[in-house]
């Protein structure tokens, strides 16, 4: 598990971390290029990013968004295993009482999918394309808003 953590201030005052997030690279997909690039975009913006690194379990996912206290949660997903994976982080989140957990998932989901996964709970899907602007941008709505699901910015 790798934190990417801001860089030294630039007038030595000690910047004011925003909240933790966990970005994720769930099953057997070895792709992580994206999700190093947001959890780059996410850190620069000012944020704690935890990377868990490639082939986590949805089981250590879980655990590392809990053990972090971690508010929101991005899955990256190349494999084509979103609906069920997602499914499954969305269950044992549940169990661990801690459903307001904010969930983007990113990566190759075909249109229809981007509706199921928003049915189940997902706050925010990006598939390829996407504006790391946005992105970071979703992030921070996701993150001071209760809405449950923003508009996918696919």
């Amino acid at each position: 598990m790798n934190t990417l953590r801001q860089g030294a201030p630039r007038d030595n005052a000690a910047p004011t971390p925003r909240a933790r997030v966990v970005i994720a690279k769930p099953g057997l997909d070895g792709h992580d290029r994206g999700a190093k690039v947001i959890a780059r975009a996410l850190r620069d913006a000012g944020y704690e990013v935890i990377y868990t690194g490639l082939h986590q379990t949805p089981e250590q996912i879980v655990a590392t968004v809990l053990a972090e206290d971690a508010p929101l949660l991005g899955l990256s997903v190349l494999s084509g295993a979103h609906l069920t994976i997602v499914a499954k982080v969305i269950e044992l989140l549940a169990q661990e009482d801690a459903s307001d957990v904010r969930l983007l998932v990113g990566g190759i989901i075909p249109d229809a999918d981007v509706r199921a996964l928003e049915a189940m709970g997902v706050h925010a899907v990006f598939t390829p394309g996407a504006d790391i602007r946005g992105i970071v941008e979703a992030v921070d709505q996701l993150l001071i808003t209760s809405d449950n699901t923003l508009e996918s910015a696919c």
